[in-house]
């Protein structure tokens, strides 16, 4: 895992991509601070930038940073098993193509560990998008993601290749005072 933290940590401080484990389903992701890094990853998705992306971060503390956290939020990661990605309304500090034409942002405190750990070292949060050319199925395992998507990326993280994704995150969205769940 560390040789894996090292190399990803290299290619995300120069503003490239990588394709990586997460929490749920491999995903691609940059530098989430980098507007030109999210550009590459919409146009190798072949992905509107109407359409937004999830963030990952590896603590609250870092959540904080970017987000209003209210104390129903932070029970609520507390508390949570399950990967849980939650909408938050009027980011600050995160590019603009990383925003939902709405003022809002996806996202998550991750459980995986290579992740939590990268993105701890990182010092920065980082995107996450499935493994897929927009419009196609989201990839279950690392020997379905297209060959357009391996060949693309500029770095690939050699974990958990055999791992079969099961579960997606609960996705949740924050209104004033209100939390929608969107996805169990």
């Amino acid at each position: 895992m560390k040789n894996n933290i090292i190399d990803s940590l290299q290619f995300l401080s120069e503003g490239k991509t990588i394709l990586y484990p997460t929490d749920t389903v491999w995903g691609i992701g940059c530098d989430a601070t980098n507007s030109v890094a999210i550009s590459e990853i919409y146009q190798l998705k072949k992905r509107e930038e109407s359409k937004s992306l999830i963030v990952l971060v590896s603590s609250l503390h870092m959540l904080k940073k970017y987000v209003k956290v209210s104390k129903k939020v932070q029970e609520i990661l507390k508390n949570n098993t399950k990967p849980t990605t939650i909408i938050y309304q009027n980011p600050k500090g995160l590019p603009k193509n990383a925003i939902a034409k709405d003022n809002t942002i996806a996202i998550r405190v991750v459980q995986d560990d290579f992740c939590r750990k990268l993105i701890k070292k990182f010092k920065k949060p980082i995107i996450s998008t499935s493994a897929n050319i927009s419009g196609k199925p989201t990839p279950k395992s690392f020997k379905e993601i297209d060959t357009v998507i391996l060949e693309n990326v500029d770095y690939i993280v050699s974990l958990h290749q055999q791992k079969i994704a099961d579960k997606s995150s609960t996705i949740l969205k924050i209104e004033g005072s209100k939390v929608i769940t969107i996805r169990e």
